[in-house]
């Protein structure tokens, strides 16, 4: 085959992957004309989730009560759902979409905006520089090879030693897990850090694609385990995060393994509380908002 006829042929399968992605685009933008337009009431709610990123489910509902009596819409309290599905419906052609996580520390339910388009950590290449970037991959292979789901500061920083882009000083590291943990990408308590519920919604596919046999999901929510309990027959081997377990076994004398029905050997952890009244007040800039219509500002993704 002659260079002209390969370079020919690449320029063909080029065209027939740009004329599915336009035709994927087109038929985007028309379910997104076909669904009932939004209201101001849906259009502050989606500037309160661009602002805020990620919100919790009790404010999600707050700002839903919040949103439809400052607008005048008929509000549901049961409908939250049904009020995101209609935004998601307009946020197909951008390519972006309201999903649900939870809290593998304490079971709660959240809502974040998602970019669906950038599945890998190149979302975070606007907020890092390259080694930062670097610390933030070898931070998760850290914690997703890990038994408890977590990784230490100190195994973090043994890494930061070693970085391929540039290394970072003790200093310098420490800084950048501060922004990880602002920028809610990562939690930190007594030193150990594990992935936020942010980073498994937004990187679900990004970590079963890179890490795959590594990534088990919650025999109960189905959901990605990292922070989790395991059964300890070798033949089963099933994990379930521990806020699932503490409700898994709720008021079981003798728990046993929801898959084999071996003995759970481990200890149950007790029912999260709900959430504090403060986890409840509206995110913000749902109050200071005045105007309607959401702008396009750049995010935090």
């Amino acid at each position: 085959m002659s260079v002209s006829d390969y370079s020919d042929k690449r320029r063909l399968k080029w065209e027939r992957v740009l004329y599915i992605q336009y035709s994927l685009l087109q038929l985007k933008r028309t379910l997104s004309r076909m669904s009932p337009p939004m209201g101001d009431s849906h259009k502050r709610f989606l500037q309160t989730m661009m602002s805020n990123g990620i919100i919790s489910a009790s404010q999600a509902a707050a700002l839903h009560k919040h949103c439809c009596e400052t607008h005048g819409a008929h509000y549901v309290a049961d409908r939250l759902d049904d009020f995101i599905n209609l935004i998601n419906a307009h946020l197909q052609s951008l390519f972006m979409h309201i999903r649900k996580g939870m809290s593998e520390e304490d079971g709660l339910e959240y809502y974040a905006l998602v970019n669906v388009t950038e599945t890998d950590i190149t979302r975070m290449a606007s907020d890092y520089a390259d080694n930062e970037l670097e610390l933030f991959r070898k931070t998760m292979d850290l914690i997703v090879d890990s038994e408890s789901g977590s990784a230490s500061s100190t195994d973090i920083l043994n890494c930061a030693d070693s970085l391929q882009t540039k290394k970072l000083k003790k200093k310098e590291t420490e800084h950048v897990l501060s922004k990880f943990v602002q920028d809610k990408w990562l939690n930190e308590k007594d030193g150990e850090y594990t992935l936020s519920v942010r980073c498994i919604v937004e990187m679900e596919q990004y970590m079963r694609t890179i890490y795959q046999d590594l990534i088990k999901v919650c025999h109960v929510c189905h959901n990605i385990a990292l922070q989790c309990q395991m059964c300890e027959n070798p033949i089963c081997g099933i994990k379930v995060h521990l806020p699932c377990v503490a409700r898994y076994f709720r008021a079981r004398s003798d728990p046993r393994c929801p898959e084999c029905s071996e003995f759970w050997p481990h200890e149950i952890p007790e029912i999260p509380q709900s959430q504090s009244q403060s986890s409840q007040n509206l995110p913000s800039s749902s109050k200071e908002n005045t105007a309607p219509t959401p702008s396009r500002r750049s995010r935090r993704s």
